[in-house]
């Protein structure tokens, strides 16, 4: 059955003691507003089963925390574990298909090359369509024995509830937007340009290409770091077949990275324009998650009409579903954030 865990305890303090007490669960849904958090949290606990020397043992002897400086440890925590399975949305629909989830279920039926337990982390659970989720289905029922399937997921409401029933569910959500320094100290820039005044269109632009170069710096250090992991540089002799799923695995894994990342940066904007609005209702902010940026709230929110505070909401939120499209990315953001109305 699905376990919706207590608001009152935080589910990584749940997840230790589970482990100090020795039980480990074969499928776990870990969901929350950041899927970098949620990737954290799953690399953390790949790394805690397979400790080789582990600082805390549960009932049973089981390692209850990684100690972080072996040989398994680091190599979890730079995803290159021949054990620790990574499953992430492929293609522009980003879409986990059916291929890759048969492919997992070969993997796991392996038995373990050097780890005490095969991990499979599927970031982005809720990106499984129809076919390659009811094929996940046989290998969640029937899992291999001593391997560990790690479902993330930001949309939990997308997925099969057949799903949801059989994976120990922890919430990792905050109850707040957590924003990431990168993100906080480009809202910071923007929450300046608006606190004294109404930025001009210089101004607007000056910001539209801030993050622009941001996100562009953003791909070229995922992609670095995602190629630097892939098989295509442990095994520069596969056959070209391998060498090109290889490439297009690559290829996916980036695009879904960075726009994950590109998101974070919207989601953040999103979140403080929500603030400016409830603000402009004469209410108390919804999200206050950064208290550098409450000055400028209050003083856009005396500024604007109530209507172009639910509109400059509205726009953000256009921009994120165009995104999602194969509309031009500096075009819609130009568009996005020259419709606010600050």
């Amino acid at each position: 059955m699905s376990a919706e865990l207590s608001r009152s305890q935080t589910a990584s303090e749940l997840l230790r003691r589970s482990l100090l007490s020795g039980r480990v669960g074969h499928a776990y849904l870990f969901v929350g507003e950041s899927m970098r958090r949620l990737e954290e949290v799953a690399i953390h606990l790949a790394q805690t089963v397979n400790c080789e020397r582990p600082p805390v043992l549960g009932e049973g002897g089981l390692p209850a925390e990684p100690c972080l400086k072996c040989r398994s440890c680091v190599q979890i925590g730079h995803g290159r574990h021949q054990d620790v399975t990574w499953l992430r949305p492929e293609n522009k629909l980003r879409i986990i298909n059916v291929d890759q989830v048969r492919e997992l279920g070969r993997v796991l039926s392996l038995r373990p090359g050097e780890a005490r337990r095969k991990v499979a982390v599927i970031a982005g659970a809720d990106r499984l369509n129809n076919q390659s989720a009811n094929a996940f289905l046989k290998t969640l029922e029937e899992p291999p024995a001593g391997s560990i399937l790690i479902l993330l997921s930001t949309d939990p409401e997308r997925m099969l509830e057949t799903i949801l029933s059989r994976c120990l569910r922890l919430s990792f959500a905050s109850g707040q937007i957590q924003v990431e320094p990168d993100v906080a100290q480009w809202l910071g820039q923007f929450a300046e340009l608006t606190r004294g005044k109404s930025p001009d269109l210089m101004d607007r632009y000056r910001l539209l290409v801030n993050l622009i170069q941001t996100l562009t710096r953003a791909r070229e250090s995922i992609e670095n770091r995602l190629t630097e992991a892939s098989p295509l540089r442990c095994y520069p002799d596969a056959e070209a077949a391998q060498k090109e799923r290889w490439e297009d695995e690559l290829s996916a894994s980036v695009e879904a990275e960075y726009r994950r990342h590109r998101s974070e940066y919207l989601a953040g904007l999103l979140a403080w324009l929500r603030d400016i609005w409830v603000l402009s209702e004469g209410a108390e902010p919804a999200l206050a998650f950064l208290p550098q940026l409450v000055t400028a709230s209050q003083a856009v929110a005396r500024r604007v009409t109530r209507a172009d505070a639910a509109q400059n909401v509205n726009a953000i939120e256009r921009t994120l579903r165009r995104l999602h499209t194969n509309a031009q990315e500096a075009l819609v953001l130009e568009v996005g954030l020259l419709q606010l109305k600050l």
